[in-house]
């Protein structure tokens, strides 16, 4: 289709997502036709470094070719089939595959389609294992600010990201919600010292004694705390010690609650691990996946829980213990065959092991680049992620007013300069794939300085 004719159809019919479409009135959104490795290509010629790994989860470039090719094999078999009573072979070989990198007590696999379903059915799958235990007491929910779990209704309702969802609170059930470990502007942070990998917590965790208070509060009316472990991502891309996670794991057991890990932006290497709560040496009671569980080429997701969740729906039909939830794309073969083969990418090439020294080199280089740079006030990494948060007083951590939108100007120069840095507010972060190399990385943190400075200096005069 002529690129002319994309833009019209566009601007006279579609809604994009987490876009205010106004901002597009007197402006066209790139056309984007064909991808290969770090980059995009536009029908006008440009070529943009996807830094965001296309909303967090592409893995190992655009178009692996073994990616590819288990897809197109799977067109020749089988492309879709009901779950429901039926199974199949690429199902099997998820989950056998999965098996091999998660923890034992992990042994329960129920698919879905998205992040935010997968989230959906913890919920529902928490919330009915105390019924079915006969605990009818416990129909609450614990969750942090500044948390993001998806847009559905459930996963709303445990969100604490107010700009996406505080109009829809009169749809949602009514969360507890606990301080997230927010480190540079923690009270016990008072010199505002960068985040950085939030490897050597000096402080004494006041946010996780917060959370307990409200736990022994409610504790008989919990039914599950629910957190992103190590990096609340949409909430800013904050990273927090593991020794938040190790006290989490328990508390909970202390008081007798689920606990739930929504590893739907973190999985699979993203952070360096293969599962980000694999750093705190801790293991959930479910645990929710999708994103890159294909790579980022279909929809899938699972919520993994234990045998001891398992068990308290398995009984006679009678008794009413059936978990009366599904998708009609669950485990949809295609999704499977690719998610199967982006499993063994990660037993057969370790990007894992291989990328050591490429996520030291993105650590220093952030470091080196902009820690001297007197608006940034934090800097924090993990893996292949990393963010700063640009301030407009460094002292005092003043952010910029927010009628500047910084960071959406900081977007919109970023395509000029051929990289894609879409934005927090003024969070500005990369969200890098598996595959990026030293070389990549520096041009692309290159670009990315000459952008911000710019940008920054010309909302200071």
């Amino acid at each position: 289709m002529d690129p002319k004719r994309v833009l019209e159809i566009d601007r006279r019919h579609l809604w994009h997502p987490y876009t205010q479409m106004k901002d597009y009135e007197d402006r066209h959104p790139p056309v984007i036709t064909r991808a290969r490795g770090l980059k995009l290509y536009a029908a006008d010629g440009r070529e943009f470094y996807d830094t965001i790994s296309s909303w967090w989860c592409n893995l190992h470039g655009h178009l692996h070719p073994a990616l590819n090719q288990a897809l197109i094999e799977q067109l020749q078999r089988l492309e879709h089939v009901n779950f429901a009573g039926f199974t199949h072979p690429y199902a099997a070989e998820v989950v056998e595959r999965l098996l091999r990198f998660l923890p034992p007590e992990l042994s329960r696999f129920f698919f879905s389609d998205n992040g935010s379903t997968a989230v959906e059915v913890a919920l529902k799958m928490a919330f009915q294992f105390w019924q079915n235990l006969g605990e009818t007491r416990r129909t609450r929910f614990l969750a942090l600010r500044e948390a993001y779990h998806g847009d559905t209704l459930g996963a709303v309702s445990v969100g604490g990201v107010d700009l996406f969802f505080r109009l829809y609170r009169p749809l949602t059930f009514e969360a507890l919600r606990a301080p997230a470990p927010y480190c540079y502007r923690c009270p016990e942070n008072p010199k505002h010292r960068f985040t950085l990998e939030a490897s050597e917590p000096s402080c004494g965790l006041s946010c996780l004694s917060a959370l307990e208070e409200i736990l022994s509060a409610h504790a008989e009316e919990l039914c599950a705390v629910i957190v992103e472990p190590r990096l609340l991502a949409a909430g800013g891309m904050l990273v927090y010690p593991a020794e938040y996670l190790r006290g989490l794991r328990e508390l909970c057991d202390r008081y007798r609650v689920l606990l739930i890990f929504d590893e739907v932006a973190t999985g699979f290497g993203r952070t360096g691990y293969m599962f980000a709560f694999e750093s705190a040496g801790v293991v959930p009671d479910l645990l929710c996946l999708s994103k890159g569980l294909t790579a980022g080429y279909l929809p899938l997701a699972l919520t993994v829980t234990t045998e001891e969740v398992f068990q308290a729906f398995y009984a006679d039909w009678r008794e009413g213990k059936t978990f009366y939830h599904g998708h009609t794309f669950t485990a949809n073969p295609l999704a499977c065959a690719v998610a199967a083969a982006n499993l063994r990418l990660f037993e057969e090439e370790r990007p894992l092991e291989k990328g050591r020294k490429v996520r030291e080199f993105f650590h220093r280089r952030l470091r080196e680049l902009f820690s001297e740079r007197p608006y940034v006030g934090d800097i924090r990494y993990l893996g292949y992620v990393g963010a700063l948060e640009l301030v407009r007083d460094r002292e005092t951590a003043e952010p910029f007013p927010a009628e500047r939108r910084l960071g959406f100007q900081i977007y919109m120069a970023s395509l000029e300069e051929g990289l894609v840095l879409r934005p927090l507010g003024d969070v500005i972060y990369w969200f890098l794939p598996l595959c990026v190399t030293e070389e990549e990385l520096e041009d692309i943190l290159t670009r990315s300085l000459r952008v911000i400075d710019r940008v920054v200096k010309e909302n200071l005069r």
